[in-house]
């Protein structure tokens, strides 16, 4: 999830929902000892619909209100059956879902076979802009429905059929072995028949089948969830609800964690890193997590696109002293990153250790060879570009350029172009008006080596903000979906990190670990491999 993303005129749906007061006052127990996390929060750069919001800050909230036919294990991100009573498949392309029964939205209405088909058509449909569409190419029927250019010349896909009330099959394009492990991401999520009947109002107030519902939403200010006691699933919340507070500044939610004013952070500044351990004690959390940051560049745009250029861009990533800035900024939280993957997949999982080669190790002298064999610097100079409201990003890419200044003997070949906020940075990445680096964090949806690779750079895919594309690439991607034997398509998605490695369309900086904070109102806070709190897990003392 994450998650990298996107931005559509419906954003201005998300109005005040009256009673919705911004106040300060403490979520503590409400005397049944489940009282309201007050935590910390961004706005999403969307409507909450699951196939338009991959980014963190919203999938964290589509986590919380739906549940799919697969949930992934808070503590080892395995792929278990939620809403999926079984899934079974012949061949690896046929698909036939039987969905469990019990199961109905918030509002009432019965969790069916068609509540998953008509969402992912909807998903799929080139009409409705949905930017996790191509999560559904593997689907028959998906060139159709969204083909590369032009006008669709079919409105649901051909390989979803709805045969009764809690029966589904799909067929795939091709072979997908593992396929089912990945719906349990939000982009698969079922809806409710409100979702299309009165779009706009749902947008206002999305329902849906998860353990919370959203009562109320000010941009800028806070949402607040309550706890769903209609819920079936046995992940019922132990809380009353969550108010996920907004902060602009990571520092300003720390300070305010502190103080007692808010009782759960999930962002621990990197300025804070020295001290935390002493001001939380065991209260303070970090460990590994699917996460790895990366710094982009804009493919679509002819300078970085040339002939000779994927030299200057591998003397880069060699000028990144990636082991100096994780250790002096980031005490160790975060890890050089030598892949596109993440450590937490494991061997079996498509990790490899060093697969970026040389290209992701400190080496000056190689940097200014490459850049200069390549062309130089496009105008002499490159810049990185984040927002900085949330996750300390101006203190990293400081060092960043700072590492790529020095290496190159230049004070000002790299400069840093911060943006003031998540939203307005995600709507200049998603509108392709990059003209120098830019930053992708990447969050796994699921775990699978193949998240971390098809979404971010396989032609025209959901999150490819680069806009890289390599048929070789491709292919690949697609060979190592249709492999039915686990270390054979291991083998070929890191085959297919080979061609990342040479052509570098995207640095790798570092794995990230998950790290949180709480006060001593709250018990049983943990974070989940994809570094998001398991919300309905806290209990408020």
């Amino acid at each position: 999830m994450r998650r990298g993303t996107r931005a559509v005129a419906g954003a201005a749906l998300w109005v005040l929902v009256a009673g919705l007061a911004a106040t300060g006052c403490s979520g503590g127990a409400d005397g049944t000892g489940a009282g309201v996390v007050r935590a910390s929060w961004g706005d999403p750069q969307n409507p909450l619909e699951p196939a338009n919001t991959n980014e963190v800050q919203g999938g964290k909230v589509l986590d919380m209100i739906f549940r799919g036919l697969k949930q992934y294990d808070p503590r080892t991100g395995a792929a278990e059956d939620m809403l999926a009573e079984k899934i079974d498949s012949p061949d690896q392309q046929n698909f036939t879902i039987t969905v469990k029964g019990g199961w109905t939205f918030s509002n009432g209405e019965k969790v069916t076979a068609r509540s998953f088909v008509d969402a992912w058509n909807y998903a799929a449909l080139i009409d409705n802009k949905q930017k996790n569409a191509s999560f559904f190419q593997d689907v028959e029927g998906y060139d159709r429905v969204h083909p590369a250019g032009g006008t669709a010349s079919a409105k649901t896909l051909s390989g979803l059929v709805v045969k009764d009330d809690r029966t589904f099959t799909v067929r795939l394009r091709t072979k997908f072995s593992t396929w089912p492990d990945t719906l349990g991401y939000a982009a698969y999520a079922p809806l409710p028949r409100a979702f299309f009947t009165d779009h706009a109002g749902w947008l206002k107030r999305p329902v849906g089948n998860g353990p919370y519902m959203i009562d109320s939403y000010t941009r800028g200010s806070q949402m607040k969830l309550s706890r769903w006691d209609g819920y079936p699933g046995e992940d019922k919340a132990k809380n009353s609800g969550v108010e996920l507070r907004v902060y602009t500044d990571n520092n300003t939610a720390y300070t305010d964690l502190q103080a007692g004013n808010l009782d759960l952070v999930d962002d621990i500044p990197s300025t804070q890193l020295k001290n935390v351990k002493n001001d939380l004690g065991d209260r303070y959390i970090n460990q590994p997590a699917g996460i790895i940051q990366t710094v982009v560049f804009p493919m679509y745009d002819p300078t970085w696109n040339k002939p000779g250029m994927e030299k200057v861009r591998r003397g880069i990533s060699m000028a990144i002293n990636r082991a100096q800035i994780t250790d002096q900024i980031y005490q160790k939280t975060r890890t050089p990153a030598s892949d596109w993957t993440s450590p937490v997949l494991g061997d079996k999982g498509g990790y490899k250790e060093g697969l970026c080669g040389d290209a992701c190790t400190y080496n000056p002298d190689e940097a200014k060879r490459l850049i200069q064999e390549g062309g130089g610097l496009p105008g002499g100079h490159v810049t990185i570009t984040s927002n900085v409201d949330t996750g300390s990003h101006r203190v990293w890419m400081d060092a960043v350029c700072n590492s790529i200044n020095n290496a190159l003997g230049q004070d000002r070949a790299c400069t840093v172009n911060p943006v003031g906020t998540f939203a307005d940075f995600r709507n200049q990445v998603s509108g392709l008006r990059m003209t120098g680096m830019f930053r992708s964090g990447w969050q796994m949806d699921y775990p699978l080596a193949q998240n971390f690779l098809q979404p971010l750079y396989y032609t025209d895919a959901s999150s490819n903000y680069g806009k890289f594309s390599n048929p070789q690439f491709d292919k690949l991607i697609d060979d190592a979906n249709a492999e039915s034997d686990t270390g054979k398509a291991v083998a070929t998605f890191q085959d297919a990190e080979k061609i990342l490695a040479d052509q570098m369309p995207a640095v790798p900086l570092w794995y990230q670990n998950g790290s949180a904070g709480y006060t001593a109102n709250l018990s049983g806070v943990e974070l989940n491999p994809f570094s998001v709190p398991v919300y309905e897990r806290i209990q408020v003392k």
